[in-house]
């Protein structure tokens, strides 16, 4: 079996029964118990974060990891589907986690349990369990960036750094949670929510669309582009999608603007 990233709600609805599937439901335990795709099991958001040190919201070290995934039964044979109700952050977080310990069977619901539900197909209300499995994780660095990677290419011409907060938080007017407001050096903005249809159809725009805007920035698929937010959960949408635009080197940078707006040896533009 062989999906692409992005999916519609209609493509996984004709996945036969046989299908080596894991369909995770990223969305609160409220609206998972109100109706969720069939199958569907339910993963709490926040252990896609650390949890704990100075940053909390960098990825989670490989143990956190590994029982995370033994607990919801994903073995690296199983294609893992994923969907929220945040519009695509966490969606988009989940599979930057897999594809960084070198798990790559991963698929998105265009569209979320919205689309599902325009598209006319059931919910479920039922819960249902994982069988549990092992699964040994091993971070692999191509998909991470931190201080030191992105210090070390703040002038280079074929790195780009995407910050896909707010403009108001990107110009420093709006300041969340750090010490400093403003941008790292070079950055350029992309709203994340740009590349959705609207807050009600959260479905990816056209993908040329959202490639003529992005190159219009700057950011092309020749370069590494290292994307972040306030804690790399908007950032997961813009893994997402300029992974599904064919972008071979994105980085995320997990420590975000909470690590380094509250540094005090960071540079930082306004």
């Amino acid at each position: 079996m062989s999906l692409p990233l992005v999916i519609s709600p209609q493509q996984l609805a004709e996945q036969p029964s046989t299908a080596n599937l894991l369909i995770l439901d990223l969305s609160s335990a409220e609206n998972y118990h109100k109706g969720h795709i069939p199958g569907a099991i339910h993963m709490d958001p926040a252990r896609l974060l650390r949890g704990h040190g100075e940053v909390p919201n960098k990825i989670p070290e490989p143990e956190q990891l590994s029982r995370l995934l033994g607990e919801i039964g994903l073995t690296p044979e199983r294609h893992v589907v994923v969907y929220d109700d945040q519009m695509g952050p966490w969606a988009g977080r989940m599979i930057w986690t897999l594809n960084s310990i070198g798990h790559r069977r991963c698929s998105f619901v265009n569209g979320h349990l919205a689309g599902w539900v325009q598209a006319g197909l059931p919910l479920e209300t039922r819960p249902n369990t994982a069988t549990p499995a092992l699964y040994p994780v091993t971070l692999t660095s191509e998909y991470l960036a931190d201080i030191a990677y992105i210090s070390d290419h703040l002038n280079a011409s074929d790195h780009i750094v995407l910050d896909v907060r707010s403009p108001a938080e990107f110009a420093g007017e709006k300041i969340i949670n750090a010490k400093r407001g403003g941008h790292i050096p070079g950055a350029v903005n992309y709203e994340w929510t740009r590349a959705l249809v609207s807050s009600e159809q959260p479905q990816l725009r056209p993908a040329a669309e959202i490639m003529a805007e992005l190159n219009a920035l700057g950011v092309t698929p020749d370069k590494t582009v290292i994307t972040h937010c306030q804690t790399h959960r908007r950032s997961g949408l813009s893994y997402l999608f300029t992974k599904h635009l064919g972008f071979d080197k994105v980085r995320c940078y997990d420590g975000s603007w909470f690590e380094w707006g509250n540094r005090d040896d960071t540079p930082i533009e306004t």
